[in-house]
C-alpha cells in the first residue's frame, strides 16, 4: 500500500514540474452592461417611493428593510421616515423597533451616524408614537 502511495504521489510531483507552454494573447476587454448608474438622489427617491405605496405588506417591508441593510451604506433619514410610516400604516411597532436597531448596528463603529439619524427622525418619532431601543432600554440588554 505504501508502494502505491509513493507512486501516485511521484506521478502528481512530475505533473506539476512539467513545463507548460505560456501563450499570451492580447484580451479583448468589453463593457457588456448598457445600464445607467442610479445616482444617490435616484436611489433614495426609488425607496422613499417603494415605502410610500399605501397597500404595502409586512412582507414587503421585511423585504424591502432586509434589500436596503444589505446595501454598503447606510440609508438616509428620509428612507427610514418613510420605512417608519410604512410601518405605522401595518401597526406594526415591532418591525419599526427592528428597523431603528438595525440602522444602529449598520452605522457600526462610527458613533456620530446613529444619534444624527435619530435626531432627524425624531419628529416622526414623536409624531408615530415610536419609542426607540434606548428609550425601551433595550441597548441594556
Amino acid at each position: 500500500m505504501f508502494r502505491a502511495v509513493v507512486r501516485l504521489s511521484t506521478s502528481g510531483v512530475r505533473s506539476l514540474a512539467r513545463i507548460r507552454p505560456c501563450y499570451s494573447a492580447p484580451l479583448a476587454s468589453r463593457c457588456y452592461s448598457h445600464a445607467k448608474v442610479e445616482t444617490d438622489e435616484e436611489f433614495d427617491a426609488r425607496w422613499v417611493t417603494y415605502f410610500s405605496k399605501p397597500d404595502i405588506d409586512a412582507w414587503e417591508l421585511k423585504k424591502g428593510m432586509n434589500t436596503l441593510i444589505g446595501y454598503d451604506l447606510v440609508p438616509e433619514p428620509k428612507i427610514l421616515d418613510s420605512a417608519l410610516r410604512a410601518c405605522r400604516r401595518l401597526n406594526d411597532l415591532a418591525s419599526a423597533i427592528r428597523i431603528l436597531e438595525a440602522v444602529k448596528d449598520k452605522s457600526g463603529p462610527h458613533k456620530d451616524i446613529y444619534p444624527y439619524l435619530i435626531q432627524e427622525l425624531q419628529p416622526t418619532l414623536i409624531e408615530l408614537g415610536i419609542s426607540t431601543p434606548e428609550d425601551l432600554g433595550m441597548d441594556k440588554l
